[in-house]
């Protein structure tokens, strides 16, 4: 008696991405097959215990075999070893690449070397993320750091380039490049309020209008440098709060935009003089190199809070800075309208996303 079969021979790779969730997450083999037969795999599959734990297995050993590859993506479309469809390689790397915001915000402005790695443990425990997850993603900072800290031009581009990511996910990167590059204050307390996306957001704006490659998109290394002829130029806003007849008519035109507009209207205009002095005097000390690193704690402490107390609503707010940004080009002695535009829009908009509870 002879039985006919029907063979078919493929060698594409099979991935399971809920596994590979698994195992980026940092999970044993064991705790993964747990939760693969609590979601109902065994169901799904019409498998018991046994073959599950074997395909668990297998996929787990498939993707630590992948991760090398994965550390260089640009290798992984032209290797050998495994046959990965294209839209199968772009979901390998993206996932790769997360990472979780609440790990990132804790080594946010840190210096990604040993010193910050031996704390990972304790991130661990406090984020309730798996000791080896913390450590997949902190190597991925300090990879993506070091390979781009020698490339010309733009970060975003270089990252998107090198690392085959979304745009979205290399915008969160060149924050994390940014902060790590410019070691800025993001640890005290009172700036624990503040996510990962907050400061990411404002990372985004500094990048794009106060470094060197704002102005430059051809530098030697690294463009992501505050440029120092701007900071240096800052102190030369100072005029306006130190002529007090810039600082009267200043004041004048804010409040001839404002009056009936906004809640705070007489909190606003009996304070003027401390409102403007505070946002000028950011500017100033971002002078000087060592206190730049205070931008953020200072906004909050000087300007931000002070408004909370006064339940300035995000709509006052919104109005006065637009109105106290622009007024400035109706002084007519006042000649440094490029300076003051480049710095009021960033401080604008980072007040704007950082005014919260």
């Amino acid at each position: 008696m002879s039985t006919e079969l029907d063979v078919f021979v493929g060698n594409t790779t099979v991935l399971d991405e809920d596994v590979y969730q698994l195992w980026l997450d940092g999970h044993t083999v064991s705790n993964a097959v747990r939760i693969r037969m609590e979601a109902g795999a065994l169901q799904e599959c019409e498998a018991n215990a046994e073959v599950l734990h074997s395909d668990t297995m297998d996929q787990f050993r498939t993707f630590q075999m992948c991760e090398r590859l994965l550390q260089s993506p640009s290798k992984v479309a032209n290797q050998l070893l495994f046959q990965i469809p294209p839209h199968r390689q772009t979901m390998l790397i993206e996932r790769y690449y997360e990472f979780d915001s609440v790990f990132a915000r804790e080594v946010l402005g840190k210096k990604l070397s040993k010193g910050t790695k031996k704390d990972l443990d304790d991130i661990s425990s406090k984020t309730g993320i798996a000791l080896k997850c913390c450590r997949r993603q902190f190597d991925n900072f300090k990879h993506v750091f070091k390979v781009v800290e020698e490339l010309k031009g733009p970060l975003v581009e270089n990252i998107q380039r090198h690392f085959l990511l979304s745009d979205v996910l290399a915008r969160d990167y060149a924050a994390i490049v940014f902060f790590a590059n410019s070691r800025f204050e993001t640890g005290k307390r009172k700036l624990q309020y503040l996510s990962f996306q907050d400061f990411a957001f404002c990372a985004g704006q500094l990048i794009s209008y106060w470094t060197v490659g704002a102005v430059n998109n051809v530098m030697e290394d690294l463009d992501v440098d505050l440029e120092k002829e701007f900071l240096h130029d800052l102190k030369d806003l100072k005029v306006l709060v130190n002529d007090k007849d810039m600082l009267d008519q200043h004041k004048s035109l804010v409040c001839a935009q404002l009056r009936g507009k906004i809640k705070v209207f007489s909190e606003m205009e009996a304070s003027f003089k401390n409102l403007s002095r505070a946002l000028v005097n950011i500017a100033s000390k971002l002078t000087h190199t060592k206190d730049f690193r205070d931008l953020f704690i200072d906004l909050v402490e000087k300007f931000i809070e002070p408004r909370r107390s006064d339940k300035w609503t995000i709509g006052d707010l919104r109005l006065f800075l637009k109105h106290y940004s622009s007024s400035v080009h109706t002084l007519e002695a006042f000649r440094h309208q490029v300076i003051w535009d480049r710095y009021m829009g960033v401080i604008k908009s980072c007040i704007l996303k950082m005014y919260h509870d």
